[in-house]
């Protein structure tokens, strides 16, 4: 994206949740399916690094320190709103200090966001692919900032092809309003092979779909490459 384009959508994430944030983990718990499922599978070793890129009011990031305490977390999010929300909701948990959090773009993750040199040792999206403009570039970034034995995990909406016609065309043009674009080719993608390296879950109806993979997996997966092209 040019300079204004990301401006311009750092500035539309802030209008959309500037109000949504006080509301957004009551409501978002009634159709983000599937979050608590992929915190589920981490197994992260003490002093491990994971960041969520797209963190909001870090209600995962919470539920993630509690799994995996040892654990060193890290969150970024485009907009400065929920990261205000993110603040208050992890010195309620205990957690102000423990969590690093910057106001960032996913497609320009890196781990000298943070003042670090390491790379992260795992990476997760939950329900921002669909939410991020250039999500092949995140997707790119993201692997560039994996060490190579890291992992990867995403929750996110899936083609919703299994819910008949006309419901699937309702809950498109009801997520597009929060400017919300379900991401078919990379579902497409993991299912014609990558999804087969790691572990893939398409939830009923299509609705969604839960990822985990390792670095080493995405990077020597052709498929992977045609669906968000080359690192550069």
């Amino acid at each position: 994206m040019t300079v204004a384009a990301v401006d311009s959508h750092a500035a539309l994430m802030d209008r959309i949740y500037r109000r949504q944030r006080y509301i957004y983990d009551i409501t978002r718990k009634y159709y983000l399916f599937g979050r608590d499922r992929l915190i589920s599978r981490l197994d992260l070793k003490p002093g491990a690094r994971l960041i969520e890129v797209g963190c909001g009011t870090a209600r995962n990031l919470v539920r993630i320190a509690e799994r995996c305490p040892q654990a060193s977390l890290y969150g970024l999010d485009a907009s400065a709103e929920m990261l205000i929300s993110a603040e208050r909701s992890l010195a309620h948990a205990g957690l102000s200090g423990k969590v690093k959090l910057v106001q960032a773009y996913a497609e320009a993750l890196s781990p000298a966001l943070f003042g670090e040199s390491e790379p992260f040792d795992a990476v997760v999206f939950s329900y921002a692919l669909s939410m991020i403009p250039d999500w092949k570039q995140a997707l790119r970034s993201a692997i560039a900032a994996l060490a190579p034995d890291g992992t990867l995990h995403v929750v996110d909406f899936g083609d919703l092809k299994g819910l008949g016609r006309p419901a699937e065309h309702l809950l498109r043009a009801w997520l597009g309003l929060f400017h919300v674009a379900p991401r078919d080719e990379l579902l497409r993608t993991l299912e014609q092979g990558l999804g087969s390296r790691g572990r893939l879950d398409v939830l009923p109806g299509r609705y969604a779909f839960v990822l985990s993979c390792s670095a080493r997996d995405i990077k020597g997966s052709p498929d992977w490459s045609v669906a968000v092209g080359s690192q550069t």
